[in-house]
């Protein structure tokens, strides 16, 4: 398993996309906290591209290289390596590649310069951010042979948690104004891997009017430290349930 999954580590870090990813992260964050006299604005710059950007680049990117490595699956599959270990290493590649691109791109400068336990906490969700995304990037693409489907299904749960989700969720708040919907509310958040990121950096900035709705019911609801460490809980269930289904459905289909 060591072996495969040093050859995806090896075969992504060399990838020109993967290269350009993490040297545009890099320069994003050396400008945001160049131009910015106080590093809590760098970081809360910053923040909107972890929410928006890493999400989409590691389940575009997890997706199609999941496609691509198609026959390298089809030839260790023919060998004496359990379907668990071929699907396993491949995650673990990506998961260890991309990792590596946003430390380097995002994690030494903010080191750097907002070394914090809110730069720390704007690190550590990001990487759980990419984890969950690149996880739902096996799962979508475990779902289906169709590489044009399973990047359309990608790109549909990356708009949907980015876009779509506040509005559809702000927009049933408005409408049912007249119930006591608190703990939907906290529902509502758990359903969200993008929006528990947001809040957990953002409670750790104590940006209370940058929280939203969800994030403002959250705090309430919980203490700091609670409401932090059931967010932390709730996005690791983002990352290992997709993947644990996804491992499933690749056992039974047909390479």
């Amino acid at each position: 398993m060591n072996k495969v999954i040093k050859y995806v580590v090896y075969d992504i870090v060399r990838n020109r996309f993967v290269l350009s990813y993490t040297l545009l992260l890099l320069l994003i964050s050396l400008a945001f906290f160049g131009f910015e006299a106080d590093p809590n604005k760098g970081l809360l710059s910053l923040l909107n591209i972890i929410l928006m950007v890493v999400p989409l680049v590691s389940i575009i990117f997890s997706t199609i290289h999941f496609y691509n490595s198609y026959e390298f699956l089809e030839l260790l599959s023919a060998q004496p390596i359990s379907r668990k270990t071929i699907f396993f290493s491949q995650y673990m590649g990506v998961c260890i590649a991309l990792c590596l691109a946003f430390m380097i791109g995002i994690g030494i400068p903010v080191y750097i310069f907002e070394g914090s336990a809110s730069g720390l906490t704007l690190v550590f969700c990001g990487l759980l951010l990419t984890l969950a995304f690149i996880s739902l990037a096996f799962l979508a693409s475990a779902i289906t042979k169709d590489k044009a489907k399973g990047i359309g299904i990608s790109l549909g749960i990356w708009f949907y948690f980015s876009i779509v989700y506040d509005g559809l969720v702000l927009t049933a708040l408005l409408s049912f104004s007249d119930y006591p919907l608190e703990k939907a509310s906290l529902f509502f958040t758990a359903l969200n891997p993008t929006d528990l990121a947001r809040i957990l950096v953002l409670m750790k900035l104590d940006i209370s009017a940058l929280l939203g709705v969800t994030g403002a019911i959250f705090q309430q609801f919980f203490s700091s430290y609670v409401g932090f460490i059931i967010a932390i809980v709730l996005l690791f269930f983002w990352i290992l349930g997709p993947v644990l289904i996804a491992s499933r459905i690749f056992y039974k289909k047909d390479l």
